[in-house]
């Protein structure tokens, strides 16, 4: 197996694990933590939030995958740029959908 390969394996492993945790959200009976370390504010619909929430997860990591595609072009290539940018555009996005759409839905 290439490095290459190799690398895009090890990134959708990455991004498999995020899947997980989404589907996992689905499924649990108490309010899903988003946030390391920070108690978890009073939710008034604890289905609908952790719905919500699973499916941010889900999405993240789908698109983690996508944009690790690059990475089968090989080491040289400026393509990497894509993915280095865009999981940080990606992740500030998840940052923001969740303050600005889920917290202010589901605050109790």
């Amino acid at each position: 197996m290439s490095g290459s390969a190799m690398g895009f394996l090890v990134w959708a492993i990455l991004g498999a694990v995020m899947i997980a945790l989404g589907t996992r959200a689905l499924f649990m009976k108490s309010a899903v933590g988003f946030w390391a370390n920070i108690e978890q504010f009073p939710v008034n619909d604890i289905k609908g939030y952790n719905r919500s929430t699973g499916i941010l997860f889900i999405c993240y990591g789908i698109i983690f995958i996508v944009l690790g595609l690059p990475l089968l072009t090989g080491q040289n290539s400026a393509l990497i740029l894509l993915s280095v940018l865009g999981v940080m555009l990606e992740t500030i996005a998840m940052m923001a959908i969740y303050i600005m759409v889920i917290t202010k839905k589901y605050r109790g």
